[in-house]
């Protein structure tokens, strides 16, 4: 439900917090409708000049809930999650993120889309698709390889390899890896805060030009995975996995060979 999304606004800065923490902040439909909503919204409101996306000093995200994906899947572009995609990727104005904790699924991938990226030292980031019998998404099929080239993004994408903060710092994915929850998240908040004293057209002209290259390449990958990541959601292997997860049991992928 929406109450899961705290925002917070302080002169220029808007915070928006993911705030559920006997779930370890997994991520619904209701949330992400209205993170989607705090950032259109953000857009259009000539007062916010930049924003911070965190979940708090222990805890970033668990990625999504995945009784409330089984019960409704998302169908098409027009899906929640989708919708937030699209909210964060059409961002014009600077987006800082604070990590800690697990940061799994989306919770890693939607750092690929954000200008500053904080960690902790032990924050656990993990994109485990395939494990779950899906599929990249977010434009991460594209955006790590280059990032960090084929053998390293298959680590991360086919083996659903997990690594910390520290390494997401040494990779690029992020811009500096702090001691704790706390001093990631100051730390995030004085980088967010720094963009209020600057001018907000050169702000949106530069970070526009900073990502124009193989923007709508990237867009048409966003477009690509997830639709197939909706298709398999719904695919015999998903079903297994995500049963199996739910169960607390290991996938048996062997009847699919």
């Amino acid at each position: 439900m929406s109450e899961h999304i705290l925002v917070e606004r302080e002169q220029g800065l808007l915070t928006l917090r993911m705030h559920r923490p006997d779930k370890k902040n997994a991520l619904t439909r209701a949330m992400y409708s209205r993170m989607a909503e705090v950032l259109d919204a953000a857009q259009e409101d000539r007062e916010v000049r930049a924003v911070l996306i965190t979940g708090g000093e222990e805890c970033f995200t668990s990625g999504n809930d995945i009784v409330d994906f089984l019960q409704e899947p998302p169908t098409g572009m027009d899906s929640p999650v989708f919708q937030f995609m699209r909210a964060l990727f059409d961002f014009t104005k600077p987006v800082v993120a604070a990590v800690s904790g697990p940061a799994v699924g989306i919770g890693t991938t939607l750092l690929l889309h954000c200008d500053l990226v904080y960690v902790s030292c032990d924050a656990k980031l993990k994109m485990p698709f395939v494990n779950l019998g899906l599929c990249p998404e977010f434009g991460s099929s594209l955006i790590l390889p280059r990032l960090l080239g084929h053998a390293k993004a298959a680590e991360l994408l086919l083996l659903g390899e997990g690594f910390t903060g520290e390494q997401a710092a040494s990779w690029g994915i992020a811009n500096a890896a702090l001691e704790n929850g706390a001093m990631t998240f100051a730390r995030a908040q004085e980088a967010a805060r720094r963009f209020l004293d600057l001018a907000p057209s050169a702000l949106e002209v530069s970070k526009r030009l900073m990502q124009a290259p193989g923007r709508e390449e990237l867009r048409r990958v966003i477009t690509e995975e997830g639709e197939l990541f909706g298709q398999r959601l719904r695919s015999p292997e998903a079903v297994e996995a995500l049963s199996a997860f739910t169960q607390r049991r290991k996938p048996d992928f062997s009847k699919f060979v």
